[in-house]
């Protein structure tokens, strides 16, 4: 598997069956381990089916009620090491001793079908995107505090009280990097903050790719302004009680 043309090259690499014509929008989610991502991203794809989530590669373990090919595609060191000499990754990264990759595979896929993609990934992940991506949608997802951060990480019991300790010295490594996102999102309750990031992706959409016919005025007024209301700008004030809470200041 070959990585495809630079992304300036799409639309003059276009053949009759309009290859490379749209690429597809890239919605990065981030967030430290426990903050809830994976279920907002389930219930993300619940509402706006029309996306595409790109599936990681990883080399650590299957946890409690993970399938290959599902939460993750679990392979050997060597099977990821072989991708990654080959190209295959768009960007990948080493997170607590494993490492997890992102297939350039999923662009081509999301391109063919006309959808827009969703990466779950973390912050390392996130800046070679940006790098390669400039245009790719940026969403930092954070929990309302250090405490709060703590008793999910201690009540899901995936961790020994050792490793929960470091995922929460690496919370605070991943939430100073907040400032190199488009987006700042509190996860807090699931349902607003499910309504918040559906405006955002619908809003980045609609400004790409048209409004969603059918959508009322006054439903694309309110989503707009959802959205706007987590720009990075305007939502960096929310989270400095999180950025102290965690010992850190904000900028």
């Amino acid at each position: 598997m070959n990585p495809p043309p630079p992304i300036q090259d799409c639309e003059r690499a276009a053949g009759s069956d309009g290859a490379w014509a749209r690429p597809p929008l890239l919605f990065i989610l981030s967030a430290p381990s426990g903050s809830g991502k994976s279920t907002l991203v389930r219930e993300l794809l619940r509402v706006l089916p029309e996306l595409e989530f790109s599936i990681s590669y990883t080399t650590r373990p299957p946890r409690g009620s993970e399938i290959n090919g599902r939460e993750y595609f679990f392979v050997s060191r060597e099977e990821f090491e072989a991708m990654r000499q080959s190209g295959d990754f768009l960007e990948c990264a080493e997170v607590f001793g494993h490492c997890y990759g992102t297939a350039w595979a999923y662009l081509e896929d999301a391109r063919k079908q006309g959808r827009d993609l969703v990466l779950d990934i973390d912050v390392q992940g996130a800046a070679l995107v940006k790098a390669r991506r400039p245009d790719a949608i940026g969403i930092f997802i954070a929990p309302p505090d250090r405490q709060t951060l703590a008793w999910r990480l201690r009540h899901r019991g995936q961790d020994t009280e050792s490793a929960m300790e470091t995922r929460l010295r690496d919370a605070s490594r991943e939430i100073a990097a907040y400032n190199k996102y488009d987006f700042l999102l509190l996860n807090d309750r699931l349902e607003d903050s499910v309504e918040r990031l559906s405006a955002i992706v619908e809003t980045e959409r609609a400004r790409v790719r048209g409004p969603r016919p059918g959508e009322s005025e006054a439903a694309r007024q309110r989503r707009e302004q959802l959205a706007a209301s987590c720009r990075r700008e305007h939502a960096a004030v929310l989270l400095q009680p999180i950025l102290r809470s965690f010992g850190l200041t904000g900028a």
